[in-house]
């Protein structure tokens, strides 16, 4: 058989429901690949380029905006951070499933510019809980804790624009629903089925 192309999995949800455990466990899994962003911020000790991040500059950066090369893209305080297309679909052609851990906003902007992307939702088990989570941080001060918990509500109201929801009550639960998440999708049947009979005839 052919190779197949790779899916794009945006993973999203509140801050505090625990998208980065879900995707380090995801990761470990062959055929899967970190979504890189582009962002006009300096490098900090430490982080490479092409690994960390993009780093380019902001005449570069908006170049791409201007090509439309970005599946999302914001600006965050002085500086610029998006999810370039190219390199998304260089791996995505290679048969790579790419794993993009972002914000709701962000995951709403990527569904826009490639309806094909599986949508996945982690949820937090109650509002209580991830007030325990985010208060268990000790990163953040009352006001942005309560401030967050109101934003977790907003962008819970927008599960609608999703293909999947995970309630993350226990991490290895949640990874493992994840997982079936994306051996389900690996086994749709596509729009076009005429490559799959090819291959039988």
């Amino acid at each position: 058989m052919s190779r197949k192309p790779g899916k794009l999995y945006v993973i999203t949800g509140p801050s505090g429901t625990g998208k980065g455990c879900i995707c380090k466990e995801i990761l470990k899994e062959i055929d899967n690949e970190f979504s890189v962003s582009m962002t006009t911020r300096p490098a900090r000790e430490g982080e490479v380029h092409g690994k960390d991040y993009y780093f380019v500059s902001e005449e570069e950066f908006l170049a791409n905006v201007e090509k439309g090369n970005f599946l999302e893209h914001a600006r965050v305080f002085d500086n610029l951070y998006g999810t370039p297309k190219d390199m998304v679909m260089k791996q995505l052609v290679k048969g790579r499933n790419i794993i993009l851990d972002i914000d709701v906003q962000g995951a709403l902007q990527v569904k826009k510019a490639m309806p094909e992307a599986i949508m996945i939702f982690l949820l937090p088990p109650s509002l209580d809980e991830l007030r325990r989570r985010l208060e268990g941080r000790a990163t953040d001060s009352q006001d942005v804790i309560e401030k967050r918990l109101g934003q977790a509500l907003n962008e819970i109201k927008l599960i609608g624009e999703y293909d999947y929801y995970v309630v993350n009550d226990d991490i290895e639960k949640a990874v493992s629903e994840v997982k079936s998440i994306m051996t389900a999708e690996k086994c749709r049947v596509p729009d076009k089925v005429t490559e799959i009979i090819k291959n039988y005839e």
